[in-house]
């Protein structure tokens, strides 16, 4: 087993499945294996380079799954679109369902509790899989109640930079190591924004930053009202503005619901970058 290979030039696209009944976006629409592995490959023709597949939701407030049931709800899922040829990542916290997991073919290890489990590091070593290290503050059900911070940035930069080097430590490649400051993981409005905006600090690590901001709610925070924070499904052009941004800033991943429209962002962000570069002007002052 080996991990996903970022591509060259671009962000890899990672498109989101979850297998559960309570997501913040889409939960329940893919409860069923068929109907998840027939979006998977859907979001394969949209553009994904690799499918993030969940079966615990993360969002505000959710409660925890059993690894039993977890397992249950992700693991048919990851074989049959493995044995499809196509990349999967798993989003999990738990060493058990990981392992199961990586057995049947996925090739990353998406977890938001930043090897919470000690088990992890060694499941993942072990098969020699990417891992991406996210930060959060407490768990989901708790984790929006205490998001203020003295310097948001630089306590979630050392958090992961922590993270990162004991995964070393445990036997996880550098080169396999992914890193994502948990946008919207207990954090406020102003933080996430603070977090994007650093994004080049992330990336100034060495490892590969992950940015997951598809449809969140610091967006609806945005895009609503005081009183009516814009709903979910209004909320992908926002969620592309802010691919587009990280993407000019480094970001190595974007984790996304809404495929095609964030293809078609980072298809026009990377041309503008690409004219800049070529352009005459561009190269006179390389030359000089």
């Amino acid at each position: 087993m080996s991990g996903f290979e970022l591509p060259k030039g671009r962000p890899a696209l990672m498109g989101i499945l979850n297998v559960t009944p309570d997501s913040f976006s889409d939960g329940g629409r893919y409860l069923d294996s068929r109907a998840a592995v027939a979006r998977g490959r859907e979001m394969v023709r949209q553009g994904a380079d690799v499918i993030d597949v969940g079966g615990e939701s993360t969002r505000p407030g959710a409660e925890p799954v059993d690894a039993e049931e977890e397992s249950r709800r992700v693991v048919p899922v990851v074989a049959a679109l493995s044995a499809e040829g196509i990349a999967v990542s798993v989003d999990t916290t738990k060493a058990i369902v990981a392992r199961r997991c990586l057995q049947v073919g996925a090739t990353v290890i998406n977890d938001v509790s930043a090897f919470g489990d000690p088990e992890m590091a060694g499941v993942c070593a072990g098969a020699q899989c990417s891992v991406c290290l996210m930060h959060r503050r407490g768990e989901p059900r708790t984790m929006q109640r205490d998001t203020v911070y003295e310097e948001v940035v630089e306590e979630v930069l050392a958090f992961l930079v922590e993270r990162a080097r004991s995964a070393e430590q445990e036997g996880v490649a550098k080169d396999r190591i992914w890193i994502d400051p948990g946008i919207g993981f207990g954090k406020s409005v102003a933080g996430n924004l603070e977090l994007l905006a650093a994004t080049e600090r992330f990336v100034a690590t060495g490892y590969p930053v992950l940015v997951g901001v598809s449809r969140k709610s610091f967006l609806g925070a945005i895009l609503g009202t005081d009183r009516e924070p814009a709903p979910a499904e209004a909320r992908v052009v926002g969620s592309v503005a802010a691919q587009v941004v990280a993407q000019r800033l480094g970001a190595r991943v974007l984790r996304v619901h809404d495929v095609r429209e964030a293809r078609d962002g980072m298809v026009v962000a990377s041309a503008i970058e690409r004219a800049g570069q070529e352009s005459p002007g561009a190269r006179r002052r390389l030359d000089a």
